[in-house]
Order: structure tokens, then C-alpha cells, then sequence
């Protein structure tokens, strides 16, 4: 089908773009993207991951932070239609697509692309959604949009070849302003070259900054919702004839040079573009078993692994060593201080020390185990004292984010468990059935089981509804 038609202002004296860009490629690929075009295959795993997002955002509507953004955004509210995820009241198109951002990102625990290490499901079906209920589009143009801004946004992000994060940027809040604007041009009917104006903007609005992990802060927890407001607003002001820059991605001031520097020598821009339509990124995005930071995700089951194995409890350690990507290091490992007694619930989640202890100590790690009295507990901390990070020999990353734990046992003993695939990546990823019980072990922290299968059929049968039906039902009845 094709995109919601809009009637858009039209491109009165402007002149054609260079086909060569970047920009253009995409607006000719987005130009012609249809749901028909989706393999069967793709749309199934696509409303898998749309579940699982929602049972998240579900989940995350009982802690602190949605509660403070929630706060923060009425402030500012002058009335508004958009429907939010599992809470009472309506914001302004925009603002709704940040809180239901937030819900989906806030705990950590949505998916990931394995090789381009980005959450852009956290992007990417909040900015469908509310675009699509503001214009009252159909499920299936929802479910198109939202597989549209998987496939740019992992594209974007992965020809970094995961040197954004190396460098103190997280992925997704930059790539995913460039998949948003493509997600509302399209569902907005806007014209290639208004496309490509609109990915021209969001160049100047794409940050991401990993300051947060200094302090434990809550930057991150934004940035998908931000990415989308900023595609949207793009979208708008490229329609209404404003002017962005051509080459947003390879440009002297582009993406790739401003925050790669060097590094951008070894950008491919053809992998942006060349194999859309033809590979489906999608499959690539892993859901998580646990929620925390992808990256330490085989060392929590190692750990586990370890200690059901041989029956090892906090008391028979005397030192562990966790294997993870030498590329990661400085996240989940440093500063030192912050990881050995984290300070809030985002230290302890980028904490391999606490996560591997926590996992030997408890012999289990969910939501649970980041409330305030774990991030306490005097034996997780005393064993996390006795955790070294280390460069992994037999890194895959960043094909898959691998990695493994020594544990050196009192009586002299030293085990050992790795793992080049983490679960949830390739040919571990989790089931249909597995991902349905993660849906529903979050699902129950929000709403009752009647309410939750309603919202799991809706999910999985999107294309039988319209794009507002399903908004209204993830919103309080």
C-alpha cells in the first residue's frame, strides 16, 4: 500500500538535488516503499518486537522516571490528541511520541541491533505510532512505517562500524533522527526532494551524548522519543518548503566526519542505502533476556551458567574475571567507582562487576534485582569488589556482543563459560513463545491478564485494525 496522502505545499523554484547523495537515495528508496513489499517472514518478527516494546513501555509506567516526564510534559501541555502508552490523559503529538519513547527505552531492556548497536524499535514505533493515530492510518501502514524505520536506522548507525560508541555517542540518538524523518515523510506523503530536506535538518538535531553514564543520569532514557519528535518536526518544516543541506551524511560537516573525525575514513555510505529492499535489517535485532546494557548480557549468563553448574555460591570465590569487548570497556567497566557500588539503578545496569555478581549471589537477574535494596546488598557488593574486566581474546563483537567469566575458586579451582553468540542474537534468538513471556511477566507489573491478552491480539493482529483503535487501546481504557 502506499503511504497516507497528505497534501503537501509544493516545491515552487526549487531545483533538483544531485542523485549521488546519500539523502536522495534513501528519499527514492522511501518514495517507493511499500507494506507489499515486506516478506511475510519480516512482518511476523516485526509484531514480535512490537510486543515486546510494549510490554516494556507497559512495565515502565511504574517507576520514577516516567512519572517525573510525565510531570515535566503536562507543564507544558496546551491540549493535545495523542494517546499514551498505559496512562491516563492525551499530549500533543510530539510530546507523546517522547513519553512513549521513554516507556519503551526507560528500563533498559528493549531490543537491540547486534551489529549496529542501536534500540531502534525505541524510535521507531513510538514515531509510527503517533503519527499513524494522529492521521488515522491504517495498522498496516503503522506496521510498514514502523519496519521502515528499523531498516534505515540500523543502516545509518551500523556504517559507523560501532565507532560511535568509542567515541562518547550513543547510536541511537543519532541515527534514529534520520530513520524518524524517513518514518514521517513517508507516512506524510512528502515528496523525495522534501525527503531529503527533512533528512537534512535532523542533521543539525542529532546529539546523543554518553555523558549520562558519568553520573548515572537520564539522558539516554530520551533519546529514542527525541529522535522522534525531531523527525517529525523535520517532516513538517521540509513540507511547508524549508531549506536543509543535501549531504547531512557525508558532507564536510556531515554525520560520519563530525562525530567520527578520522575515523570516517572508514565509513561505507553505499551500505546506507545499497541493500534496502533486498536484506531486511529486522531480523538482526536481538531481544533481550535481561535489563541491562546488551553489552554484558553473556557474562550474566555465564555467571549463571557457572554457578548452577557447579554449585558456586558468593563464599567459595576468591576472584572473577569477566571477558567482554575490548570496545566496551570504557562502558561497562569504567570508571572504576561507579561500577564496584553503583549509585542508582542506570550505574548498576552498564556494571558488568554488579551484574556478574548479582547473578552468582541471586542465580537470577530481572527488574528485581535493580531496586534499591540489591543495589545495597552487602555480599553482591563485596563479590562485585572481587570482579576484573578484561579484554576479550575471542571477541565476535560486533557481529554478536560475546563474552565470558573465570571464576577462581577458593580451593583452587578455575571455571570457565563463554559465549560467542549471546542469547537473544542469531541463532539463539528468543522464540516467539519466549518473547510472549517476557511480554507478559512485563505486562503484569501494569494491567491485569484479561487486559493484557486484549492488548497481545491487537499486537499480532495490527493489520486488521486502524493505526487510532490500537493507540486508543494501549491507552487507559
Amino acid at each position: 500500500m502506499n503511504a497516507p496522502h497528505v497534501t503537501n505545499i509544493a516545491d515552487v523554484g526549487q531545483p533538483r538535488i544531485a542523485s549521488q547523495t546519500v539523502a536522495e537515495k534513501l528519499a527514492e528508496y522511501v518514495s517507493t516503499y511499500r507494506y507489499e513489499n515486506i516478506p511475510d517472514a519480516t512482518r511476523e518478527r516485526a509484531k514480535l518486537l512490537v510486543l515486546d516494546a510494549v510490554g516494556i513501555a507497559l512495565a515502565s509506567t511504574q517507576y520514577d522516571f516516567a512519572h517525573r516526564i510525565l510531570t515535566g510534559l503536562n507543564a507544558l501541555n496546551e491540549g493535545g490528541h495523542s494517546s499514551l502508552i498505559s496512562t491516563p490523559g492525551k499530549l500533543a503529538l510530539r510530546d507523546a511520541v517522547l513519553y512513549n519513547g521513554v516507556l519503551v527505552h526507560g528500563l533498559d531492556y528493549d531490543d537491540t541491533h547486534i551489529r549496529a548497536i542501536i534500540h531502534a524499535t525505541a524510535s521507531a514505533f513510538p514515531c509510527a505510532l503517533g503519527i499513524a493515530e494522529s492521521i488515522d492510518a491504517s495498522g498496516t501502514a503503522l506496521l510498514a512505517a514502523y519496519v521502515l524505520g528499523i531498516e534505515t536506522a540500523t543502516r545509518v548507525s551500523d556504517a559507523a562500524g560501532g565507532r560511535f560508541h568509542d567515541l562518547g555517542f550513543h547510536p541511537t540518538g543519532l541515527a534514529a533522527h534520520f530513520s524518524c524523518a524517513l518514518q514521517a515523510g513517508w507516512l506524510y506523503g512528502l515528496t523525495q526532494r522534501q525527503l531529503v530536506m527533512a533528512q537534512g535538518f535532523v542533521g543539525s538535531t542529532a546529539s546523543g551524548s554518553q555523558e549520562f553514564l558519568e553520573e548515572g543520569a537520564w539522558n539516554k532514557r530520551v533519546h529514542p522519543g527525541w529522535a522522534g519528535a525531531a523527525g517529525i518536526t523535520a517532516a513538517h518544516l521540509a513540507r511547508a518548503g524549508y531549506k536543509g543541506p543535501t549531504k547531512p551524511y557525508e558532507g564536510r560537516f556531515g554525520l560520519y566526519k563530525s562525530h567520527l573525525g578520522e575515523l570516517e575514513k572508514n565509513v561505507r555510505y553505499e551500505s546506507i542505502y545499497e541493500t534496502l529492499g533486498k536484506t531486511w535489517e529486522l531480523h538482526g535485532v536481538g531481544i533481550k533476556p535481561y535489563p541491562i546494557c546488551h553489552l554484558i548480557h553473556a557474562c550474566a549468563d555465564s555467571a549463571l551458567v557457572l554457578r548452577e553448574k557447579h554449585s558456586i555460591a558468593a563464599d567459595d570465590i576468591e576472584r572473577i574475571v569477566a571477558l567482554v569487548p575490548q570496545q566496551s570497556l570504557h562502558l561497562i567497566a569504567e570508571p572504576l567507582a561507579n561500577k564496584l557500588r553503583p549509585a542508582n539503578e542506570y550505574d548498576a545496569k552498564f556494571s558488568t562487576h554488579f551484574v556478574v555478581a548479582t547473578c552468582i549471589v541471586k542465580g537470577r537477574f530481572g527488574l528485581a534485582e535493580l531496586r534499591d535494596d540489591a543495589l545495597r546488598d552487602p555480599q553482591i557488593l563485596a563479590l562485585a569488589s572481587k570482579v576484573e574486566c578484561v579484554a576479550d581474546p575471542d571477541s565476535s563483537y560486533p557481529t554478536y556482543f560475546s563474552g565470558g567469566v573465570v571464576i577462581h575458586t577458593r580451593d583452587g579451582r578455575t571455571l570457565r563459560h563463554h559465549d560467542k553468540v549471546n542469547r537473544g542474537a542469531g541463532d539463539r534468538a528468543l522464540s516467539a513463545s519466549d518473547i510472549e513471556e517476557k511480554y507478559y511477566d512485563n505486562a503484569s507489573l501494569a494491567v491485569n491478564r484479561a487486559r493484557a491478552d486484549a492488548i497481545r491480539d491487537a499486537v499480532l493482529n495490527l493489520e486488521k485494525r486502524s493505526a487510532r483503535d490500537f493507540a486508543r487501546l494501549l491507552a487507559p481504557t
